[in-house]
């Protein structure tokens, strides 16, 4: 069928390589967690460096952003699905930037080294004889909580293409 929105303005090709990495990294970093205090007799660091590489592809997304480098939003005729859209991408965005810092706070609490594909970084707080606390917790189940927020972005992204065919999907598409 023939798209109700002719023109369709695209993210730029940064924008999308980022996007789709970050996407991949996220499922690499949750397939190779581990929990627990068995991560300091073997630690996971293919872990450690997806996750950390989430938080450095953060910087590129904001800047863009914030230098108006991405397309202006389709739903401007549809007010409380715009605000809904800013809102779970924030939300997005804080478990893009808190997951990887709660993580390395976590490991660091237990005072296993952590290292970003081989460069050793210093810990972000002093290592613990017990549980490493509450933010390691959070951690634990927040990475099983952003998939289902990235499921939802999934099916949001879906919506929108199959009911509303506005071209949403075909703006982040990196075909």
């Amino acid at each position: 069928m023939i798209s109700r929105n002719s023109h369709v303005v695209r993210y730029s090709t940064v924008m999308i390589a980022v996007h789709w990495m970050t996407a991949f990294l996220i499922m690499a970093a949750w397939i190779t967690s581990e929990g627990g205090r068995h991560v300091v007799a073997n630690p996971p660091l293919l872990h450690f460096s997806f996750g950390l590489a989430v938080l450095v592809l953060v910087v590129p997304r904001l800047v863009l952003h914030f230098l108006g480098q991405t397309p202006p939003a389709l739903d401007e005729h549809r007010p409380g699905l715009a605000l809904a859209a800013r809102i779970g991408h924030a939300v997005l965005y804080a478990f893009l930037i808190g997951l990887p810092l709660s993580g390395w706070y976590a490991a660091s609490r237990l005072g296993v080294s952590v290292s970003f594909f081989g460069i050793g970084l210093p810990a972000i707080a002093a290592p613990v004889q017990g549980a490493p606390g509450l933010i390691a917790e959070i951690h634990e189940n927040a990475g099983t909580v952003i998939l289902y927020l990235a499921g939802l972005h999934v099916l949001m992204a879906g919506w929108h293409h199959f009911v509303f065919r506005d071209g949403t999907l075909r703006r982040m598409s990196p075909f």
